[in-house]
């Protein structure tokens, strides 16, 4: 069963250590990663950033709600995110999806991106809600849609919710 985990970033090797001695070796993580380039002073620099921040996924066969609260105070660990149990079908169907969209390295491409831009989307709630649109542009604060054929700015906060169709 996969589990969500919130880590500390500067633990996270002590993290997988102290799973793997409470649980066995047969634990796996997946750490969904993208590179990213960058030119300084005509130097190339490349990073490694976890799509997801500092959240993983943890897979092993033991991992239920009452099991938890065994590992709850392991070195590196911020918490576990409650629902995994009922989301295994979602959370399996996002781990595909990213495999599915890495390169060579491990990576996840560039692809995996476009797919979010190329969706129809429906507001579920705010000024325009039950509203169809697709996103053009995504922002650190707001996204650029066409609602129809009217091009907007939407903010991004907790007014403003919407989900694929």
């Amino acid at each position: 069963m996969w589990a969500i985990l919130k880590f500390d970033k500067k633990y996270f090797e002590l993290l997988k250590k102290d799973l793997e001695k409470k649980l066995g070796s047969n634990i796996s993580f997946y750490k969904p990663t993208i590179l990213i380039s960058k030119k300084v002073n005509k130097k190339k620099i490349n990073k490694e950033i976890n799509i997801l921040g500092d959240y993983i996924f943890c897979f092993h066969e033991k991992f239920k709600n009452s099991t938890i609260k065994d590992f709850k105070y392991s070195r590196g660990l911020k918490y576990f995110l409650e629902g995994f149990e009922k989301s295994q079908k979602e959370i399996n169907q996002f781990i595909k999806k990213c495999k599915e969209n890495e390169d060579k390295s491990g990576f996840i491409k560039q692809e995996f991106f476009n797919d979010i831009l190329l969706q129809k989307y429906k507001f579920i709630s705010g000024p325009f809600i039950n509203k169809i649109f697709s996103i053009i542009e995504m922002g650190r604060y707001k996204n650029t849609i066409m609602i129809g054929n009217i091009r907007t700015v939407v903010n991004k906060n907790k007014n403003c919710l919407y989900q694929p169709i």
